[in-house]
Formats: C-alpha cells, structure tokens, sequence
C-alpha cells in the first residue's frame, strides 16, 4: 500500500468545484485540506460540499487577504504533498 499523501485543494475562482473534489479525493485514504482564499460563497452546492467534508472530517479553512494569511497559505503548501488550485 503507498504512503499516505497529504493533499491542499485551494478553492479560489471555482469554489463549489473545489469542494467537491476535495470530497471526492476523500476516497483515497489521503490527508485532504481545504483552503479558501476568501469567504466561501452562500449556495446550495458550498452547503452541500460542505456537509459531504464535515462527514469525512475535512478541514476547511476561510482564508482572509491580511498578511498573516498570505504566510499560513504559504505554510499550507509547504507542508503538503500535493496543491490543487480550483
């Protein structure tokens, strides 16, 4: 069996798709993050993600546009294995 991946999907221009491909990496076994650059939108597609996410234990992170975010979204994709921008 492989090493478990650790894995940031940042939802930036697409942020309903983002969700639902960090739900759907779920499946892998895989350490899956979420990171959002902004607040994510009110809609009944984020809302059903999120539900999916908080099932599976996913961390989803609202990231504002200070200075401190700019070096926690750094940290992010320093630490993990594979970076998905969505």
């Amino acid at each position: 069996m492989a090493d478990q991946k650790r894995i940031l999907v940042m939802a930036v221009h697409k942020p309903a798709e983002a969700l639902r491909m960090a739900a759907g990496l779920t499946l892998l076994d895989d350490a899956v993050t979420v990171a959002s650059w902004g607040k994510l939108p009110e809609s009944a597609d984020v809302a059903e993600q999120m539900e999916a996410l908080e099932f599976g234990d996913v961390p989803v992170v609202e990231l504002d546009h200070t200075g401190d975010a700019v070096a926690v979204l750094a940290r992010q994709i320093l630490d993990n294995d594979l970076v998905y921008c969505v």
